[in-house]
């Protein structure tokens, strides 16, 4: 399976703090913003991942991810110079994803849970079509809502409904088959003018080929995507971070725990960081 991370928006909600950085390179706490996404998708056991990022970006991610070796990994990049929607990260990695089985996270979309990590690997292993997840919240009329039956099969998706079916919305981390190349293609932009991940998500709804994961109680979602919501993520990870002793995110203990690369080499980053609190847990592990 490969991974892509979609970080290539203006990051516009944030102005001004995104005129002279881009969104997924803030920092969240103690680390970049994408280190979050980066780390969802080694836990999964993705190790080929492509990085979708703005024009006039690639020297930037590149100095701070360069080719994915320190992790283990292999990363490349590809520049979508028009924002199309979330759908249209297909089409740009076009060549990198074909026939492929493929996992999109969103670059501002943060995931954790001390107690779950295996249900995103369970999604790699089951997914003979799309795999989504329903995050539940009391107020869902603001997003994108999921109704499934109590074998994880979806019945509706619904945008932003007057009236909601369900409490469980969609955050951006989606599972598919090799399939989803051919439907982005097919899809035809919205009235804003963008290719949808939900006119995606519906696609295989009509297959009946979408499969819901219910994230529990203890599973934290993040859409780092705004000022109030940067700050609350920022938050978060520290509170968690200070009661558990365990970093968030940290690709180095993702890869180390996955096998990708020894202690020795974690233990060196560690002393490169050593004045850093992220280099002393680096050294710690």
């Amino acid at each position: 399976m490969k991974g892509l991370i979609l970080a290539a928006g203006k990051g516009t909600r944030l102005y001004p703090m995104t005129k002279p950085v881009c969104k997924p390179l803030l920092p969240v706490y103690d680390k970049p913003l994408i280190y979050y996404p980066l780390s969802v998708l080694i836990q999964s056991g993705i190790t080929d991942i492509m990085v979708i990022i703005p024009d006039g970006e690639e020297e930037t991610f590149e100095r701070l991810l360069g080719d994915g070796s320190a992790w283990g990994i292999h990363i490349s990049y590809a520049v979508q110079k028009v924002p199309r929607g979330i759908a249209d990260a297909f089409l740009v990695a076009e060549d990198f994803i074909r026939g492929e089985s493929v996992c999109l996270v969103l670059g501002d979309n943060i995931f954790y849970d001390e107690t779950k990590k295996y249900q995103f690997m369970q999604a790699v292993d089951d997914n003979d079509g799309a795999t989504v997840f329903g995050y539940y919240v009391d107020d869902p009329r603001a997003f994108g809502v999921v109704e499934f039956d109590e074998n994880g099969n979806a019945i509706s998706i619904e945008e932003k409904p007057r009236f909601p079916k369900s409490n469980y919305i969609i955050p951006g981390l989606y599972f598919y088959n090799a399939d989803v190349l051919d439907i982005a293609k097919n899809l035809k932009p919205s009235a804003r003018g963008e290719l949808e991940i939900t006119d995606v998500n519906l696609e295989y709804l009509r297959r009946g080929q979408l499969k819901v994961v219910p994230l529990n109680d203890s599973f934290v979602w993040k859409d780092a995507g705004t000022a109030e919501n940067l700050l609350e993520a920022a938050n978060c990870v520290r509170e968690v971070q200070e009661r558990t002793g365990r970093y968030i995110a940290c690709p180095e203990e993702c890869a180390y725990n996955k096998g990708l690369i020894t202690a020795e080499q974690v233990h060196e980053v560690g002393i490169q960081l050593g004045k850093t609190l992220y280099g002393q847990y680096l050294q710690c592990l």
